[in-house]
């Protein structure tokens, strides 16, 4: 299946992001809010979304005990949301509850592991006590999280073939750290090309700026999915 694209809604309201759903209906079939939006505007704002016939990337990285996560998963699968995501950092335990409450509330709902966030560099690793390169660390978590029952992670398109070889045939791989050639890197360390990324073998891409700020978000969102399908 060809590499599918997501549009993060970091948008500052509701306002602002009503026009570019309307726009991009048909070019981009995935949105995703994550916490600014989300902390903002709460579940009607994740209805709203997907009523305007997107797919829902429900993207807050949650990170706690095993049973707060457990509860916040269980009171998230209601919504109209196809992917959520938790930090695989929080353990295996922690993945295991969320996947067990996943299962009982929400069987179709797709729980992605953030393992290594794509802004971090070697130096903000070893900030936190991560001592090994990058791609040691997100090998180490994904496999983790995988062994837990996750089927899918968040990862840099640098660590995307290293993955497909270390886990599970199937197993879903969505990248943030996307840029065109040419665009302004913004604060994303490890970054790779849409098309490089689905070469590698990235399911899901995820591309922000190089869309909303353009000219014409349309026009950027479909020479994206051009050089997606030409890889």
């Amino acid at each position: 299946m060809p590499t599918e694209l997501i549009l993060p809604l970091d948008i500052p309201t509701r306002e602002a992001a009503r026009p570019l759903l309307k726009q991009l209906q048909g070019t981009v079939p995935w949105m995703k809010v994550g916490l600014q939006m989300f902390t903002a505007f709460g579940t009607d704002w994740v209805k709203e979304v997907a009523d305007s016939g997107y797919k829902v990337f429900l993207d807050l990285k949650l990170h706690d005990i095993p049973n707060t996560v457990a509860k916040a998963v269980e009171s998230l699968s209601p919504l109209p949301i196809h992917m959520l995501t938790l930090h695989t950092s929080g353990g295996p335990a922690m993945i295991k509850a969320a996947r067990e409450a996943q299962q009982a509330s929400n069987p179709d709902l797709l729980l992605l592991g953030v393992t290594v966030l794509t802004s971090m560099d070697a130096a903000q690793m070893q900030a936190v006590g991560w001592n090994d390169d990058a791609a040691t660390q997100v090998r180490r978590l994904a496999q983790t999280g995988s062994a837990a029952g996750l089927q899918g992670f968040v990862c840099s398109p640098l660590e995307v073939a290293d993955l497909k070889a270390n886990l599970p045939a199937g197993t879903q791989l969505v990248t943030p750290g996307i840029r065109p050639a040419g665009a302004d890197q913004g604060d994303q360390s490890r970054i790779m090309t849409p098309g490089d990324a689905a070469r590698a073998g990235s399911t899901h891409i995820v591309v922000g700026r190089p869309i909303t700020a353009a000219a014409d978000p349309v026009a950027a969102a479909r020479a994206i999915r051009a050089e997606l399908d030409s890889a």
